[in-house]
């Protein structure tokens, strides 16, 4: 199984998060490839059995800058056979668009034609141990999908 983790971070949570679901998921044998999104091209997608998107919300529930092309091109992107998660860090203090970007993404995925593995995971600032088990939760789910549609 090979699974596509892409993350855009400002403070380094959401870097440390994508670390942590890439050290997860290779607990389970799962191939992995950890991106920046400014670097990730959505049309290599379609090779990844599992696909991991871990952006942050900026200003009034705003996509990351650098992600926005990687955004709309999901749009002309068919990831059917493909099951995805979306997860991030953001602050609670930001009420109504907490954690936004996360469920954008979760959302424009679900256009594509993949399966959610599991649904959107937000962790209030910086990770810790807890989410450390939440996070674990989110890549097992991810993982007993995408082997119960026979990825």
């Amino acid at each position: 199984m090979k699974a596509e983790i892409i993350y855009a971070s400002l403070t380094g949570n959401n870097e440390e998060i994508a670390e942590i679901i890439q050290n997860q998921l290779r607990e389970h044998h799962v191939d992995t490839n950890l991106t920046e999104i400014g670097q990730a091209d959505a049309f290599d997608l379609p090779v990844a059995d599992l696909i991991v998107i871990v952006p942050y919300t900026y200003g009034e529930g705003d996509l990351p800058e650098e992600g926005l092309d990687f955004f709309d091109d999901l749009q002309d992107v068919d990831l059917s056979g493909t099951v995805f998660g979306v997860a991030g860090s953001g602050d609670r203090w930001y009420a109504e668009d907490y954690c936004k970007a996360v469920v954008k993404f979760d959302h424009q995925l679900e256009t594509t034609g993949a399966t959610r593995g599991v649904q959107p995971l937000f962790i209030d600032l910086h990770p810790e141990d807890a989410d450390e088990q939440r996070l674990d939760d989110f890549t097992t789910s991810l993982i007993k999908t995408a082997t119960q549609l026979g990825v």
